[in-house]
């Protein structure tokens, strides 16, 4: 039995790492509590206003550099990774998804988004980790997270060693590039805290040149008002006038500066099959999933993350998809499908599909 002793953190560390690979895990790091040199950058993130219409961002604002004021008798974070490309990822999977940013009548939908939803595979996996940690010490202070609360993740997973922040404010790993998904589990344990490792971005911006609305305003910079992942995700209302055209067929999330960026020639596929693509979401064309009713929607979205921005969102969205790939052919099906919710209850789904018609 452990004591929890920091003279145990190494070997606990080590064991935890063991247990979080049969979990499907790819790397464990730690980091202390001490986040105080982040909080003038996101206070000024948030001053900037770049956090959009995400309003608990600037309700919670230090809060999140701020560990042991989250989760009270917090003195360390275990930090967790998890690849999320499938198992069936072809050789050169950034230019097929390239390919389909060219074909404006195929909706895209994020990859990390076809599969079953994130955050009920990582909490689910984080919390088993943190039984084996108790079976192993007996009982002791927890909480896992993974997107889910007032938690500076990145800046977490930079500082235990996962990789470093890339120019497009993700996390980049020399082994993994960036296509995983983040999690931690804050403990009452005195662990050591796993080393940093070094930026490798270099000179490189090409995550910056390829941003579809120019999000990345600068190094480590993100305008999320301009992101096409906060707009069709996080942004309830309508989607801005000027940047609706610059949104292609990408109707939820965007790829784009991690399909460019070099360090994802060595991303992982994961072993779980959660992260499979889901029948209905890859290759699919725009007017197939416009027609979805509620009802299907619902059906084909469930225990996936689309579900989170209902069926209203998820057209206003098509409706803009739809409105570009006219911008490029005028075509019948597309005029139709949008004519048929010209009606739509809804005036936000309204409003985007009047403009889709009026773009030709």
């Amino acid at each position: 039995m452990f004591n929890g002793s920091q003279s145990d953190g190494p070997f606990l560390v080590s064991r935890i790492r063991d247990w979080a690979r049969e979990l499907g895990f790819s790397q464990i790091g730690v980091a202390g509590v001490d986040l105080a040199t982040a909080e003038p950058g996101l206070l000024a993130w948030l001053d900037s206003g770049f956090h959009g219409d995400m309003a608990y961002m600037q309700s919670h604002g230090v809060r999140r550099a701020r560990p042991a004021e989250l989760v009270p008798g917090t003195t360390s974070v275990i930090t967790a990774r998890m690849d999320y490309l499938p198992a069936t990822t072809p050789q050169g999977w950034q230019e097929v998804e390239f390919e389909r940013l060219r074909r404006p009548q195929e909706a895209i939908v994020s990859l990390y988004a076809r599969g079953r939803d994130y955050h009920k595979v990582l909490r689910a996996r984080l919390q088993k980790l943190s039984e084996r940690i108790a079976q192993a010490i007996g009982p002791f202070g927890h909480r896992a997270f993974t997107d889910s609360a007032p938690v500076l993740e990145v800046e977490l997973a930079a500082r235990s060693g996962q990789g470093w922040r890339g120019r497009h404010t993700l996390v980049l790993n020399r082994e993994g590039g960036s296509m995983f998904f983040l999690g931690e589990i804050y403990v009452d344990l005195a662990l050591a805290p796993t080393e940093p490792v070094a930026d490798h971005c270099g000179r490189c911006t090409a995550c910056m040149a390829v941003c579809p609305t120019g999000a990345i305003v600068a190094p480590h910079r993100l305008d999320a008002r301009r992101c096409i992942s906060y707009l069709t995700i996080e942004h309830a209302g309508a989607i801005p006038l000027e940047l609706r055209p610059l949104m292609g067929n990408r109707i939820y999330g965007c790829d784009d500066c991690q399909l460019t960026c070099p360090w994802n020639k060595f991303a992982q596929t994961s072993p779980l099959p959660d992260f499979a693509p889901r029948a209905g979401l890859v290759g699919q064309p725009l007017v197939a999933l416009f027609a979805w009713s509620e009802q299907e929607f619902l059906r084909h979205t469930e225990g996936g993350p689309i579900r989170r921005i209902g069926h209203e969102r998820w057209l206003r969205n098509i409706a803009v998809a739809l409105g570009n790939a006219l911008r490029k052919a005028d075509d019948v099906q597309l005029r139709a499908a949008l004519q048929a919710r010209l009606d739509h209850p809804s005036a936000l789904v309204r409003e985007h599909v009047a403009w889709a018609l009026a773009t030709t």
